[in-house]
């Protein structure tokens, strides 16, 4: 991709993503804008040898606007900012549910993009310390992104893969659905199933050290290797699961899984669900 040089305000820059997104841009050859408003924000911003600026100021003649906002925001944040953006000018968030939900200020001369960081899979070839402890990826483990561009101008996703590469960097590759697709992926895929049943296995890890007296590093240590081999069996097929453990499998969904948990993937559902995570009382369309 053509490197170009782009003007690029941050908006929440001093906070979680706000600060990783603004680390990785700070090294960029891009014209950055910080704005934070919140004085622990503010502090870890300058703390981190940012300077501030105003919000109106920096979006103004900005090719691309990161809103780095927590979701609930992101309506009041849009209607004070987008009105005071150039035609053209990308709006970017970090997570589909406001841009499904349709909460974002609306323009028609407007670009609007969503990209979200896979994380870095749990089948990658770690090959230094620092690699091995970036589990969270954007510093030194290699990470994918998905992204969508809601009118897919060519011109404009490229601009926008640009920044997205950067900002998530070290990134191994930029994927693009549509609004809907990657908010099926988030929260759908990866928190209403994948880290619920993360938290399910801690749940099954105390249970087996405190009610059955197992000891935990006997209990950890089976279920961090038994972890490892369900994936690689699950998700790539490296090896068979044996007759007995297909037994086992199968009570334990019995026990556990309802038998209607695929409906998740309905559209009334993602809405269900996203109206819980956005505090709204409906999705508009």
């Amino acid at each position: 991709m053509t490197e170009q040089q782009l003007t690029v305000a941050v908006i929440g820059a001093g906070g979680k993503m706000g600060m990783r997104v603004s680390d990785n841009l700070q090294r960029s050859e891009h014209d950055v804008r910080y704005v934070e408003k919140s004085p622990a924000g503010q502090e870890r911003t300058t703390a981190a040898g940012r300077t501030l600026t105003d919000a109106v100021q920096a979006v103004a003649d900005a090719d691309v606007v990161i809103l780095a906002v927590p979701d609930v925001a992101l309506g009041p944040v849009s209607a004070e900012l987008v009105p005071e953006l150039a035609p053209g000018t990308i709006v970017l968030t970090l997570d589909p549910a406001a841009a499904y939900a349709n909460l974002l200020h609306q323009r028609d001369d407007i670009e609007y993009a969503v990209a979200h960081p896979c994380h870095p899979s749990v089948f990658l070839q770690r090959r230094t310390e620092a690699e091995l402890n970036d589990t969270f990826g954007g510093i030194a483990a290699p990470q994918d992104a998905v992204a969508a561009l809601e009118s897919g101008d060519p011109g404009k996703q490229a601009v926008a893969e640009l920044v997205i590469r950067q900002m998530y960097a070290p990134v191994l590759d930029v994927h693009w659905v549509t609004v809907k697709q990657l908010a099926y992926l988030e929260p759908t895929l990866v928190e209403v199933v994948a880290c619920m049943v993360g938290a399910l296995l801690d749940e099954a890890l105390q249970e087996t050290v405190h009610t059955v007296g197992v000891p935990e590093p006997a209990a950890r240590a089976m279920l961090m290797g038994h972890v490892q081999v369900a994936l690689a069996n699950g998700l790539r097929g490296d090896n068979p699961f044996s007759d007995a453990c297909l037994i086992a499998m199968d009570y334990g969904r019995d026990k556990i899984i309802k038998e209607d948990w695929k409906s998740i993937f309905a559209d009334d559902q993602l809405d269900h669900v996203l109206k819980k995570m956005l505090h709204l009382e409906h999705i508009h369309r």
